[in-house]
């Protein structure tokens, strides 16, 4: 948490795991918007492999290979946009990183933490009470 002058709002770095998935889930309609699924499927498929290259493979990696080799376009989909645990979970080692220019990813990256403090906002900072003596 950092110390305003009229205030207590959590530290910049702090992200929520729900602000974390907005975001996540933000980068992921995009990408939906800008490219096709194939091209989604190339760039993942290119990212796995590289990344098992390297050595970097997430737990996430067959579940990611299987849902980019397979043709239903609405799997893919789920994944990426989806609100249930398995899509959350996969979102967190998404393989299509990489699709949308660093400058969109930045101006994505700036909103959470403006977010964050317009949340934060109106919470005032507790004075400490004056001990009586007895």
């Amino acid at each position: 948490m950092d110390l305003k002058e009229d205030r207590i709002v959590p530290a910049g770095a702090g992200f929520t795991k729900s602000d974390l998935d907005e975001l996540r889930l933000e980068r992921a309609l995009a990408i939906l918007r800008r490219f096709t699924p194939r091209e989604i499927r190339v760039k993942g498929l290119a990212n796995l492999h590289r990344w098992k290259a390297g050595g970097t493979l997430s737990t996430a990696y067959e579940e990611w290979k299987v849902i980019l080799e397979d043709p239903d376009d609405g799997r893919l989909f789920v994944a990426m946009l989806g609100r249930d645990e398995d899509s959350v979970r996969l979102r967190q080692s998404a393989p299509y990183v990489g699709l949308l220019p660093q400058d969109l990813v930045r101006e994505m990256n700036e909103k959470i933490p403006a977010r964050i403090e317009r949340q934060f906002s109106g919470a005032k900072v507790a004075r400490p009470r004056k001990r009586s003596k007895l």
